[in-house]
């Protein structure tokens, strides 16, 4: 397992830091999504041959394109949090995602925090919110995935 070094000065990330990053990971999403959507759209109209009016409308190609969706958000965190505790929006805010003893996450990991991350959205971000009550700054995904969101120092 990679260890990451630890500076003297890591502290936990907060919430503005760790908005803006989900804010850039988001507009890179928005990006896989619609190459994914649009993927989607062309098996189902050229390798299956479904005329363009009738795509989107069963239940198959509604929940297949979900699926996609949800399986190509977590493939996106899973990369990034593994390769280096960091997606692309975290690097600009300088956060990293790394186990209580400072190493890269596990994918089972990786899973529990997508998971988390879901529910805390849905509950209309309280799960993010949390991080203001609790004593050591952590989100739903960081106590469910007993992990820890750092913000590094700069240099």
């Amino acid at each position: 397992m990679r260890h990451f070094a630890q500076p003297t000065n890591l502290r936990p990330a907060g919430l503005a830091s760790r908005l803006g990053a989900m804010l850039y990971d988001g507009l890179l999403l928005a990006a896989i999504w619609i190459a994914v959507t649009v993927a989607h759209l062309a098996f189902f109209r050229f390798v299956l041959g479904q005329q363009a009016a009738d795509i989107g409308i069963s239940i198959v190609d509604i929940w297949s394109l979900r699926l996609l969706l949800v399986l190509f958000t977590t493939l996106f965190f899973a990369f990034f949090w593994r390769r280096g505790g960091m997606t692309l929006g975290m690097q600009a805010w300088r956060l990293r995602v790394q186990t209580c003893e400072g190493d890269a996450i596990s994918f089972k990991q990786c899973l529990l925090r997508c998971l988390t991350a879901w529910l805390s959205l849905a509950a209309l971000g309280i799960g993010y919110w949390w991080v203001l009550v609790d004593g050591q700054r952590r989100s739903w995904p960081d106590i469910a995935s007993n992990t820890q969101t750092v913000r590094l120092p700069k240099g």
